[in-house]
């Protein structure tokens, strides 16, 4: 890992704005070199057993486990997270090594018989090459270990480009690889903005695989770049997620898991719960009891316990976030508590609820990624899945009812590719694939052993050991021999 880049930029503290450390600012040529080593790399990597290459996950799982308070402590400081959010974020990354340490044990293919006698087929699992990895700074010890881990346990080599609001986050994170034993070149990681080493990245003839967690429009602008090589294109975008809160709901628990779905990492997150789908009879309850918890959140430094909140990523943050707040009230939206930032040092903005939404408002159907939420009252199950399914992404969903027959029809009829019963829109656990429906992606997913299709190719075997000529999809039945 050559820090080559003359020019560089800043990792900023969201809480005080101080620098915490300076990058260099990755190039196309920075790209070009990175990808050179990598592609060097890989020629003997793919060739390590699989088996080794987990036991090098299972020992970086062991040096996440040790320096966790260490991590915990640093996403505090340059993303924003409070404490046990923090360290969550890096218990994910334990949690996904581990797993697919264990892969390096599997990576299952398939046997089955032939349709000739003699003859043996199966299908294996391929390494593809060099895998462009893009990672968000949301979760910037997370999502790198979901894509990375996966990535490295099949037998390919990574370029990493991380958010440049968590370089450092991500420059431990490969350290970490190191020191657990990973062959040299075998990652790389290049700093920098999306434009410039990210584009070089996607655009590089020799990296066959990109995987990307961002906004939609920017992942339509991979996918465009990245079509000229018929690049592997793995996207991770957008959610819009909603709440059903049904008449027969226990309301306690929903506000509880509101809260924190909406409220958890200041609404940074993808599976964020910025719609509550309200029956009426409970509606005015919920209301009540959401807005008395949100205000008593409390919002501070990340670093100390009893922080709920901490701030967002960057000013450019705060402006979208109350850009939005101003949206709501235009399209006649009822602010019920929030809608301004915190005074003083920082990127901080005061957890937002709107009530009377209506469904098709921009703040129901835009990605807002931050502390708000919008209350849409319905009248019935079907409506409450109709107003559910009424946005262009389809991550996470969520349904609090007493009902199973409901509770069924939910998980049949929510067009997202997860749905939670009687909890909030986040907490997915590694050993299930992650990932959402409609403009949400492109179709693949992340964790459990999806994962693993995005980066491997099938290559099917066929091996003839009848010592003649077999001919498949012939016909070999001899025909009768006409009298005339």
């Amino acid at each position: 890992m050559v820090r080559m880049a003359a020019a560089t930029f800043e990792s900023l503290n969201p809480s005080t704005g101080e620098v915490i450390e300076t990058f260099p600012r990755s190039t196309a040529a920075d790209v070009d070199r990175a990808v050179a080593i990598a592609r060097a790399a890989w020629e003997e990597w793919r060739l390590v057993p699989a088996p080794e290459r987990g036991n090098i996950l299972f020992r970086f799982a062991q040096l996440l486990e040790q320096r966790k308070p260490e991590l915990s402590d640093l996403m505090t400081r340059e993303m924003g997270k409070v404490k046990a959010e923090a360290g969550g974020d890096v218990q994910e990354a334990i949690d996904m090594s581990y797993y697919m340490g264990g892969e390096g044990r599997r990576l299952f293919g398939h046997t089955t018989p032939s349709e000739l006698r003699d003859k043996f087929m199966m299908s294996v699992r391929m390494p593809v090459g060099v895998v462009g990895a893009i990672t968000p700074w949301n979760f910037p010890i997370a999502i790198p270990a979901w894509k990375l881990t996966p990535a490295l346990v099949c037998g390919n080599t990574v370029v990493l480009k991380p958010a440049e609001d968590t370089p450092l986050l991500a420059q431990r994170f490969v350290e970490l690889l190191y020191e657990a034993g990973l062959p040299e070149g075998v990652v790389q990681i290049v700093h920098g903005f999306g434009e410039e080493a990210g584009d070089a990245l996607v655009r590089h003839p020799d990296v066959p695989v990109i995987t990307f967690t961002g906004s939609r429009e920017t992942g339509v602008l991979v996918t465009k770049n990245a079509a000229d090589e018929l690049k592997h294109v793995h996207l991770e975008l957008g959610g819009k997620n909603g709440i059903i809160v049904m008449d027969d709901a226990d309301v306690d628990l929903a506000v509880e898991g509101i809260l924190w779905s909406a409220f958890g990492t200041a609404g940074q997150r993808c599976t964020a719960a910025s719609r509550v789908i309200v029956h009426r009879a409970v509606y005015e309850e919920l209301q009540r009891k959401l807005v008395a918890g949100a205000e008593k959140m409390r919002i501070g430094a990340p670093w100390e316990d009893d922080t709920q909140i901490g701030p967002v990523i960057n000013e450019t943050a705060v402006e979208k976030i109350h850009s939005y707040t101003e949206i709501g009230k235009s399209e006649g939206a009822k602010l019920l508590t929030g809608g301004e930032r915190v005074e003083g040092h920082g990127f901080y903005y005061r957890p937002t609820v709107f009530a009377d939404v209506d469904a098709q408002m921009r703040i129901a159907q835009e990605e807002i990624f931050g502390p708000t939420t919008a209350l849409i009252p319905v009248d019935s199950f079907e409506e409450a899945v109709y107003a559910a399914n009424s946005v262009k992404y389809g991550l996470s969903s969520s349904i609090f009812t007493r009902d199973v027959n409901k509770a069924f029809k939910a998980m049949r009829d929510l067009q997202t590719g997860i749905t939670y019963i009687n909890a909030g829109t986040t907490g997915a656990e590694v050993h299930l694939p992650f990932g959402g429906m409609k403009q949400t992606g492109n179709g693949h997913r992340e964790a459990g052993q999806a994962a693993l299709d995005v980066f491997t190719e099938w290559k099917s075997v066929y091996v003839d050991y009848s010592g003649k000529l077999q001919r498949a999809q012939i016909d070999n039945v001899e025909q009768p021999v006409s009298d005339t």
